[in-house]
């Protein structure tokens, strides 16, 4: 199926980190499809006017996009569900809708309920950030990630196999399932450690000191295993109602592993601590294994550094004088596992290997993670 021939337009509702970047990327791969888009707010489609990615400068009525081939949800959990109830005597006979929600089971039933079922196909695509927003979209954003498809129970083949092309189109995997397996699927690899991160702060703070010393030593663990706590607290309100069964049934489940090795470590097993803790490394290390969609890899280094004026910039010139490009940089002032004070992250294997082998040529002393 060639989707430049068979796709004409597309609109979304929504135009944040995950909406936008659909767009973004369809508006890269397949500029001749005409995009257009609704959004609470004006400024954000002004700003997706201005960077040439919708074609309408001005908010549009939901009659007004109702006709396109796709409709793309793209607003939190709950909002969709009040849009599919205005979009049921408005979309046209070829319409599809679409969301990608996070969670699959309440858009579905609501979807039943409003009799859409023909017109609708559930996606979520596996990606994104703690960064929330159109400007923080990207047109890359769904390269390799998993995009799973949830069929409706008239979704037919060929519709489905429309998407899918259109999926990958968009340089992403897709992946077909069962509202049910996606959200128990989800509720244990996203929401669940959303819900730990966000208990793992909240814990540090109630019992840190009024010097604050936890907060000021907090390294490489804490910031690591809370990064995702820095998501937006609306998105995931309404994510925990939506998928509550399969999160609390989760939350039970993860309180018997906590308790398990809590019994372990109180009884000093020092056998069933090393057996515990190796099983759940093997297991976490096979998740760098790289395969199409999974975890991306990360190429960094830690690199000791005298504090000198000048110190940062002398590495940096040195790498780049050597065409090496860095991703990131940064000092880090708490250490934990590493004991390298400079941060540096690099694009790929092979520029980590230079990079190492230059800065060790150089005499700085290197550890790698």
């Amino acid at each position: 199926m060639d989707i430049k021939k068979d796709i004409q337009k597309i609109s979304f509702i929504g135009l944040g980190l995950i909406g936008g970047s659909i767009a973004k990327t369809i508006r890269r791969v397949c500029p001749q499809i005409r995009l257009s888009a609704v959004s609470g707010h004006l400024s954000t489609i002004t700003q997706a006017y201005e960077a040439g990615v919708i074609e309408n400068d001005t908010m549009l009525r939901l009659e007004q996009i109702a006709d396109a081939d796709y409709i793309f949800l793209c607003t939190p959990v709950q909002q969709n569900l009040g849009y599919l109830e205005r979009l049921k005597d408005l979309v046209a006979p070829h319409t599809m809708i679409t969301d990608v929600g996070s969670v699959k089971g309440d858009i579905h039933r609501a979807v039943a309920a409003l009799g859409l079922e023909d017109h609708f196909i559930g996606g979520h695509p596996m990606a994104g950030s703690e960064k929330t927003g159109f400007a923080a979209a990207t047109a890359y954003l769904l390269e390799n990630a998993y995009y799973v498809i949830t069929p409706a129970s008239k979704t037919t083949q060929e519709q489905i196999d429309r998407f899918r092309s259109l999926v990958t189109a968009l340089g992403a995997i897709p992946l077909v399932l069962d509202a049910d397996s996606h959200d128990f699927a989800t509720a244990s690899i996203s929401h669940l450690p959303h819900i730990l991160a966000y208990s793992l702060v909240h814990l540090v703070q109630e019992i840190d000191g009024p010097q604050e010393t936890m907060k000021t030593i907090a390294a490489g663990g804490f910031r690591d295993m809370t990064r995702i706590a820095a998501s937006s607290p609306v998105m995931w309100q309404e994510i925990c109602l939506s998928n509550k069964e399969q999160l609390l049934r989760l939350m039970d489940l993860y309180s018997e592993q906590l308790a398990g090795i809590r019994s372990v470590i109180a009884a000093e097993n020092k056998e069933a601590m090393t057996d515990y803790f190796t099983k759940a490394k093997d297991y976490r290390d096979s998740l760098t294994v790289r395969k199409p969609g999974s975890l991306q890899p990360v190429y960094e280094l830690y690199c000791d550094l005298i504090d000198e004026v000048g110190g940062i910039a002398t590495i940096a010139t040195l790498l780049a004088s050597n065409g090496i490009n860095m991703k990131n940089i940064g000092i880090l002032h708490n250490r934990e596992f590493e004991d390298g004070v400079l941060h540096i992250e690099l694009y790929d294997q092979a520029s980590l290997d230079k990079a190492g082998s230059l800065l060790r040529k150089y005499c700085y002393t290197i550890y790698e993670r």
